[in-house]
């Protein structure tokens, strides 16, 4: 009767179940094949396939789970739906997700450095020119600040603060396993950014080494630490075609307050009248003198022209990106293509940028497997003037409100040249007109560069592989600049100029090594990873200067009536090295890594030419033990500690050779040496200790790491001087150390899970810089930077600001003096030049931080991501002409100078105006400011059509976005943007050691842009 019973049950269990089926996605809409889809509390399940579909039959009243790894795990009742689109957001503490390390990958659980993993969520679809503008704020310890508001200009990016003085301070870019270059190949204005190059919407993931446990393996060039970049791959499956469309504008973040023609007017006037000049200060020397600016024109009041409306404008932004993925089971590949053509915010500005990747993996046998990465990027960056010179756009600034834009006597843009001399006209305007440099000029740059590797990989026996690459990465990049008669180049009306320059760089790579990977008893994991790596580089250049161009139709240097300079050069540089890298952990919680590099490098001396970097790291997963296995509250304990030693070597070429040069002697061709080697000069080397600390509490619903880390770098390579009877001034040598030292923090927390998805990721770093010990004597920069042993890198040093004398007006300045008692005079003086230089500002901050917050409600998701940057000080360098109450001369002021002291008994920080007194315009901490700033950095909205919509239109997916970019700027900074650093102080001609030390520095600098973008993402 009981198996009559069953068999007649059967029937009727199976009629009552129901078929669901669906499709599994990131939250960008991406499939995601193989995801595990249980019933609850069985074992009925499925996983999804190569487009992420599914199909399961399970019970009424169901609950499906989905998981993966990587991705966290999401319950869903299925009720009545039988149709589901399903969106699994990453996972941050899975311990079996795959981190990218030096020549290979671990799991999270294995690694024992300090890592910062980024994906393609963080970088791609955002309207700038560089991955790096992407990511500032989301990793702790790397602090990125733009140059400028001027495109693809060169950036500062520091990981663990700054560890040289004269040699490279950016990290080492490895992309797809070929370290790249990065260099600046600007030989006229400012830094370039080469790394602009790289689409951002080919990256896939990002890793920032940190520690030396993680770097030490890129030996001596890790000092500055590493940002590995994988691009991204192609899986089996069905092609899967991604359409990306995306087009908005731009504005500047902040406009300063001039003055306009009635207060310029009035405060100009008191300026002459205060000046003891008869001929300046009489009543009708100031009528004629305001005549003259105002064109001619009886009234000065006539003309109320704001000049930065002149060159700010609005900018455009539009983007076009076309991929394809998919493959075999033995062969999977990415295509991808870019257009992108962004209009600046400055006048004249531009940069496009057209690039195509083809990466192609194919599993020729069971043992063989080989494969191509390859990028080529064309772009042109229509560029602007240095911010120090009078044809830059910001310069505009300094023209008087009541001159008018068209000079009523010419019809041209006011601030042409004079007809007799060819010189800038001295009365109407007082200063040259950039924009005639804007209509008359043109300065391009042209880069072509083809990025990428070649490999095989061949499995030796199990767990023992060999891997061979051959990569390379050639950049051809052309500077043409061309000025017609009438900008500030020329002496005459027909005497335009020309230049042209060329650049080859060119770089090749090859690594082999052997990968062996084993597990022992179930207990013992033991990975190692040897081998060898050579890298070759060539830089060849040649540029020409030319004259008398026949007419603006003309602008090649062949037409040119008149060739004035030319010059050429090439710079060739090896590097061969040796590298392992070994773990080992016991029954997964006892963990420990090695790993180390011998380089050596033709830019040394051949007593100092091999450098070993070794590093040693453990690590305890507590969480693992019995006794907290299954501990409901805290989910992950981790702590670890490494030691290891790096190297810098971005210096040039050959600082370590005696060089000679031609020369010429009364007209007789020679040579004449012009450097004096060291044969015992060798690598800036960097010891570093770290300690961390990984957490997770609620079943990792709160997660976190703390680190704790100090840098030592001794033998700072610096010039020292040698007695003049050797016929040089100084030799280079390792001298000097400085320090870095610091806490991070990063916490993520799941604050809601389900169909409303709340996470928030945040992380704090604070860095100390200190210069211990410089051998000789101290090392300035332009302005008030400077290289000082006890203090850190790039401290502003000067005189002190004391106010304004109430009795007289004069600016005052502290004494800052020792007493013959040994206590500190602090009385003032109006005599700058008595005054002491003492530190009045650091333009390295205290710390910075950020904070992402992302939303998502089904087919929602919202991000929005705030950066900050506390307790660094800027110095305004445009300050002592704009900013001093006509004391330097006639350029428009800003409006806080109308609370100038005007009558005895006036308390005010501004001084007396006097036209050309020079009454407070010294560089001291009077144009010193706070730098902090708060950023809404991105804030980002979307929307993934429900997949039942997107079918009817024979989609896979379809997702629509707006975002907005640098949307808020909360700080206390007068100027026009706290994220600036002028780029006069880093561009060509500017020695390396000065660009390190000029840190903080303004100077007409452009503010970042407001962008607002609209896109749409299509999967077919």
């Amino acid at each position: 009767m009981c198996a009559v019973t069953v068999l007649l049950a059967a029937p009727a269990w199976a009629q009552s179940q129901q078929t669901v089926s669906g499709r599994v996605s990131d939250t960008d809409g991406n499939p995601i094949p193989g995801v595990t889809v249980v019933e609850r509390g069985t074992t009925n399940g499925t996983t999804t396939g190569a487009n992420g579909n599914f199909s399961l039959a399970v019970q009424p009243g169901a609950t499906l789970v989905f998981s993966s790894v990587g991705y966290t795990t999401r319950t869903v009742e299925v009720g009545s739906t039988r149709n589901f689109d399903v969106r699994l957001a990453q996972s941050t503490t899975d311990l079996a997700e795959a981190v990218v390390v030096g020549y290979g990958t671990q799991t999270k659980q294995e690694v024992t450095g300090a890592v910062d993993q980024l994906t393609t969520k963080d970088i791609g679809d955002q309207p700038v020119q560089s991955f790096e503008q992407s990511i500032q704020g989301k990793a702790a310890g790397v602090f990125i600040e733009n140059s400028s508001g001027k495109l693809a200009q060169g950036m500062r990016i520091r990981v663990r603060g700054v560890s040289s003085i004269s040699g490279g301070t950016q990290p080492l870019y490895v992309v797809d396993g070929v370290p790249i270059l990065n260099d600046n190949l600007s030989s006229t204005t400012g830094a370039t950014n080469s790394t602009a190059d790289i689409n951002p919407n080919d990256i896939e993931s990002l890793t920032v080494l940190k520690d030396a446990a993680a770097t030490a393996i890129y030996g001596s060039r890790a000092t500055n630490g590493v940002v590995l970049i994988t691009t991204k791959k192609g899986k089996a499956g069905g092609t899967r075609f991604t359409l990306g469309v995306q087009g908005g504008y731009s504005e500047p973040t902040h406009r300063r307050e001039f003055l306009n023609n009635q207060e310029y007017v009035t405060l100009f006037t008191e300026a002459l009248m205060n000046n003891a000049d008869p001929r300046i200060n009489s009543p009708a020397a100031i009528a004629s003198r305001l005549r003259n600016y105002a064109g001619g024109a009886t009234d000065p009041l006539t003309y109320n022209t704001n000049w930065q409306d002149q060159v700010f404008r609005k900018g455009a932004f539009q983007q076009y990106d076309l991929s394809a993925a998919g493959g075999s089971e033995k062969t999977h590949f990415y295509f991808s293509g870019q257009y992108s053509d962004q209009r600046g915010i400055l006048v004249g500005n531009r940069y496009l940028r057209m690039s195509g990747r083809f990466n192609v993996d194919h599993q020729a046998t069971d043992r063989l497997k080989f494969g191509v990465n390859l990028a080529a990027t064309r772009s042109r960056n229509y560029r602007v003037a240095d911010d120090d010179a009078f044809s830059t756009p910001m310069q505009i600034v300094a023209l008087a409100p009541i001159t008018p834009l068209i000079d009523p006597r010419t019809g041209l843009v006011s601030g042409s040249l004079d007809n007799n001399t060819g010189l800038p006209n001295t009365t109407f305007p007082f200063y040259y007109n950039p924009l005639l440099s804007v209509q008359g000029g043109s300065y391009i740059t042209d880069v072509y560069r083809l990025l990428g590797n070649a490999y095989a990989e061949l499995q030796l026996f199990k767990g023992l592989s060999f891997r061979s690459e051959l990569g390379a990465d050639v950049i051809s990049q052309q500077e043409n600049e061309y000025e017609n008669s009438l900008t500030y180049r020329n002496t005459g009306p027909t005497n335009n100029f020309g230049y042209s320059a060329s650049v080859l760089n060119t770089k090749v790579v090859v690594n082999n090594f052997f990968t062996y990977k084993a597990t022992l008893a179930d207990v013992h994991t033991i990975e190692a990873t040897l081998g060898t790596s050579y890298e070759g580089s060539n830089q060849a250049g040649n540029s020409v200067t030319g004259t008398q161009f026949p007419s603006d139709a003309y602008r090649t240097i062949s037409s040119a009536g008149a060739i004035t300079a030319g010059s050429s050069y090439r710079s060739p540089y090896a590097l061969v090295s040796y590298f392992l890298r070994g773990s080992y952990a016991f029954a997964g919680k006892y963990l420990l890594g090695v790993s180390g590099r011998i380089d050596g490098s033709s830019r040394f001396g051949v007593n100092r030419r091999y450098g070993v970097f070794p590093a040693a790291s453990a690590g305890w997963l507590i969480s693992e033990e019995d006794f907290l296995k299954n501990n409901q509250a805290l989910s992950l304990l981790k702590i670890r500690a490494s030691i290891g030693k790096t190297g810098n070597q971005n210096f040039s070429n050959f600082p370590s050779r005696n060089l000679f040069g031609g020369a010429s002697y009364v007209g007789v061709p020679g040579q004449a040496p012009v450097q004096l080697g060291n044969d015992y000069l060798g690598w800036e080397s960097t010891v570093q200790y770290d300690a961390g600390l990984e957490f997770g509490f609620l079943n990792n619903r709160i997660t976190g790491e703390v680190d704790v880390y100090r840098k030592n770098t001794t033998g700072l390579l610096l010039n020292q001087p040698v007695p003049g009877t050797s016929g040089f001034s100084n030799l280079a040598a390792n001298v000097g150390s400085l320090r870095n030292q610091g806490i991070e923090f990063t916490l993520t927390t799941r604050n809601f899970v389900g169909d409303f998805t709340w996470t928030t990721s945040a992380n704090a770093a604070i860095n100390r810089n200190l210069i211990q010990n410089l051998a000789g004597p101290d090392i300035l920069g332009s302005y008030l930077n400077r290289a000082q042993a006890g203090q850190p890198l790039g401290e502003f040093i000067g005189p002190e600001y004391a106010g304004v004398d109430p009795a007289n007006g004069n600016a005052l300045y502290y004494l800052n003096t020792t007493n013959t008692d040994g206590s500190l005079n602090r009385g003032t003086t109006t005599d700058i030049n008595l005054a002491a230089y003492v530190p009045i500002g650091n333009p390295n901050p205290t710390w910075t931080g950020g904070i992402t917050n992302t939303f998502t409600y089904k087919g929602f998701d919202l991000n929005v991501t705030l950066v900050g940057v506390f307790g660094n000080q800027i110095y305004d360098g445009g300050a002592q002409y704009y900013s001093t109450g006509f004391n330097n001369g006639p350029d428009n002021q800003t409006r806080d100078q109308l609370n100038r002291w005007q009558k005895p008994g006036d308390i005010t920080n501004v001084p007396k105006v006097i036209y050309g007194g020079g009454n407070g315009i010294g560089a001291s901490s009077r144009f010193v400011q706070n730098g902090d700033y708060g950023r809404l950095r991105s804030v980002v909205l979307g929307y993934n059509l429900p997949s039942e919509f997107v079918k009817r239109g024979f989609l896979q997916s379809a997702r629509i976005f707006v975002q907005g970019y640098n949307l808020l700027t909360f700080t206390k900074y007068t100027g026009w943007d706290p994220e600036v650093s002028t780029d006069y102080l880093t561009g060509g001609g500017v020695s390396q050691t000065q660009g390190n030390i000029n840190q903080g520095v303004t100077f007409y600098t452009a503010p970042q842009a407001r962008t607002y973008t609209v896109g749409i993402n299509i999967g077919f």
